[in-house]
């Protein structure tokens, strides 16, 4: 939507990730992916409502999971994907399995350009963790996936 007098204007999108142990979570993220705590909230027994945590130059917040807001396990998964760019793709993954996470799919180089893979989070949250390895046009990108489903 391009923001026009009559419409609002968008200022600021992040994810908020619900999870079955908000404390845990936050110590997952800042060991596994150098995450820094910039506000935390909680409710009754300590129950996190809202942190935010920043990873980069991007925030996302987390939150215990309650009647209204379900952590993916308990719905069967998550049909969202985290996408993480980083510097090293394979030392991201191996600090977030030391720390807990599952591999889904293993880093490699990838037909796109990028070298990544796919990692589950203890919180049953995907990451996708991915470092650009060829600078690729849009076209080159597309040839090439083209190419792979052809074969």
């Amino acid at each position: 939507m391009t923001h026009t007098p009559d419409t609002p204007a968008v200022t600021r999108l992040y994810p908020r990730l619900v999870v079955s142990d908000g404390t845990r979570a936050i110590d997952f993220y800042r060991g596994a992916l150098g995450a820094e705590e910039i506000e935390r909230y909680t409710g009754p027994g300590g129950r996190i409502v809202h942190a935010l945590l920043r990873l980069g130059g991007v925030v996302l917040a987390v939150k215990d999971a309650d009647e209204g807001d379900p952590a993916p396990p308990s719905l069967g998964g998550t049909p969202v994907i985290m996408a993480l760019d980083v510097t090293d793709a394979d030392a991201v993954a191996e600090a977030m399995v030391r720390a807990g996470a599952t591999v889904v799919y293993p880093v490699a180089d990838q037909h796109y350009g990028q070298r990544g893979g796919r990692l589950a989070d203890p919180f049953g949250h995907l990451w996708m963790i991915s470092q650009t390895i060829e600078d690729l046009t849009p076209e080159e990108v597309q040839r090439r996936t083209d190419a792979m489903f052809s074969s």
